[in-house]
C-alpha cells in the first residue's frame, strides 16, 4: 500500500476506474439536462410569434439559465441528503456491528464458562 490509497496496475488508485466511470456519467446526464432545457426553451418562445429573433434569443438563454441553475439546486439538495443517509446508515451500521460483537462475546464467554464449570464438577 502506499501512503494515498492502494495503488492497481498502471499507478492509478483503487477505484479510479469508477470515480471516472461516474464524472463520464455525470458529464453525459448533465448535457442532457442542458439538451433538454434548450429544448423546452425552443418550446416556450415557439408560441411567441411576436418576439424578435435577439429577443428570442435572449428569452430562451434566460430560460435555460433559470432550468439549469434549478436543476442544479434540485441536485445539490439530492446530493446533501444522500449524504446524510450514508452517514445515518453508517452510524447504524457501527452500532449494529458492535452489537453483534458483544453478543458474540458474551456469548463465547458463556459457553467457556459452561465448559469450566462442567470440567471441574
Amino acid at each position: 500500500m502506499t501512503g494515498a490509497g492502494h495503488r492497481v496496475g498502471g499507478g492509478q488508485p483503487a477505484g479510479a476506474g469508477k470515480d471516472l466511470a461516474n464524472q463520464a456519467e455525470g458529464y453525459l446526464l448533465w448535457q442532457a439536462r442542458i439538451a433538454e432545457a434548450e429544448q423546452r426553451a425552443r418550446e416556450f418562445t415557439g408560441r411567441m410569434d411576436w418576439l424578435t429573433t435577439s429577443q428570442r434569443d435572449e428569452v430562451e438563454r434566460h430560460h435555460v439559465e433559470d432550468s439549469l441553475r434549478r436543476a442544479r439546486q434540485d441536485l445539490e439538495r439530492i446530493a446533501a441528503r444522500c449524504r446524510s443517509l450514508r452517514g445515518e446508515y453508517e452510524q447504524r451500521y457501527r452500532s449494529l456491528r458492535l452489537r453483534c460483537a458483544g453478543w458474540t462475546l458474551a456469548a463465547w464467554v458463556g459457553l467457556v464458562l459452561l465448559a469450566a464449570v462442567s470440567l471441574f464438577r
